[in-house]
């Protein structure tokens, strides 16, 4: 993953000591003059320069692609999913008041910003991206989903389900997600929100009689269907996000035929689901299996990142987008070493002769952190894979081939 941050590999070891400093100072709390006093023999000029070298385009998420990869090469990871369904949720990062993208949560009257994570059945956060607290995360739950599907070869797994609580859907957004091929699948709070609706017309079954029933018109959704393709085409071939998409098609846009198409077929989709939610025990147990996973992931962000944003910090997209990612990875390289551990372990106690079954491994996960020390003197013993993680000159290349 340094050779990704780099956009090569790194020439020397200080070089590459500096791309560890920058990781850790943009996915912490620490600051570039703290990490050095971490890392020996470390410069801040060093960090600060690698620092900006992982803010450019794609870096962090080419970075996080290859831990995720080496995480899922792991026998024990397959035990806890396929890979075709996840989860995703929003962490907060305390701020400033004076940071231009800093809201107030209302819960613990703290200035923030958020972090908003997909995580995959597998135990990896495949997708983050910074957001504004305190606004609806339909957006970026569908933009994440549709972000990883695009990137997949033919050959390579897709998302099928993404699992999301009350803040993180709209009527509008099931509509979309399910047009580009997944399942929006919400974790209800209100009760009032699980309101079944019928196509206007339809006679209400008789087990459903003592439910409130609304209804749906289809006129409204054929008026709106051809631009409706449109919209989702265009999110396709690249046009726009889906994020972008779903925010035109917001509480704003009410009375277009666009968001009123969306908005009824949205409806019916929702009434599908609340079907399955309340009558399929594994699926219902299986979606909210996701989200606790998710819960666990959060405890884990927040050891990683214990305190607050500094207020020189993050005022510019770029660097925002540099701590979300960053943080991500750090969080992506702890769950990778624990998964990697525990198949050693697991692989020594059948050497043992001692029985292993798999259903116990498919409960127990690798978002723990407590034997971790994320704040001390750091070591790198990297000379015995430098062959693999430095660049080698030109003259030691016509040495080695002769």
């Amino acid at each position: 993953f340094s050779q990704a941050l780099l956009g090569r590999r790194a020439k020397d070891l200080a070089e590459l000591k500096a791309v560890y400093g920058a990781l850790y100072t943009h996915g912490t709390e620490n600051t570039a003059k703290g990490v050095c006093a971490m890392i020996p023999g470390l410069q801040v000029s060093q960090v600060t320069m690698a620092m900006r070298a992982t803010e450019a385009s794609g870096r962090l998420r080419e970075a996080n692609s290859r831990v995720i990869e080496f995480q899922q090469s792991m026998p024990i990871a397959k035990l806890w999913g396929q890979g075709d369904k996840a989860s995703s949720d929003s962490m907060t990062l305390d701020t400033s008041r004076y940071l231009h993208s800093a809201r107030m949560e209302y819960r613990r009257k703290q200035h923030g910003v958020g972090i908003y994570v997909h995580m995959l059945d597998t135990w990896a956060l495949f997708h983050d991206q910074p957001i504004v607290i305190n606004d609806r995360q339909a957006a970026p739950a569908v933009d994440g989903v549709e972000a990883h599907n695009c990137s997949r070869r033919e050959d390579q797994i897709r998302l099928s389900l993404l699992a999301v609580d009350t803040h993180g859907y709209t009527n509008a957004a099931m509509a979309i997600a399910k047009l580009l091929g997944f399942d929006l699948c919400v974790r209800l709070r209100q009760l009032s929100e699980r309101k079944m609706f019928l196509a206007r017309g339809d006679t209400v079954p008789e087990a459903l009689e003592r439910l409130t029933v609304g209804k749906v018109s289809l006129g409204k959704i054929r008026a709106g269907w051809m631009d409706l393709l449109h919209l989702v085409a265009s999110i396709r071939q690249g046009r726009l996000t889906a994020g972008e998409a779903i925010a035109r098609l917001g509480s704003a846009a009410r009375g277009d035929p666009v968001h009123a198409a969306a908005d009824e077929l949205g409806k019916l989709l929702r009434t599908i689901f609340l079907c399955d939610y309340f009558t399929i025990p594994e699926f219902r147990r299986e979606m909210h299996a996701l989200l606790n996973r998710g819960e666990s992931v959060h405890q884990l962000q927040r050891a990683v990142y214990s305190g607050k944003v500094a207020p020189e910090r993050g005022r510019r997209r770029d660097e925002m987008k540099a701590i979300s990612g960053s943080h991500a990875l750090l969080t992506n390289i702890v769950l990778a070493w624990n998964t990697a551990r525990m198949h050693e372990v697991v692989e020594r106690l059948k050497r043992d002769g001692i029985p292993v079954e798999d259903y116990w491994l498919r409960r127990i996960g690798p978002a723990h952190f407590s034997h971790i020390n994320f704040r001390g003197t750091m070591r790198f013993g990297v000379e015995k894979f430098a062959a693999a993680l430095i660049q080698r000159a030109p003259g030691q290349a016509v040495r080695a081939a002769s």
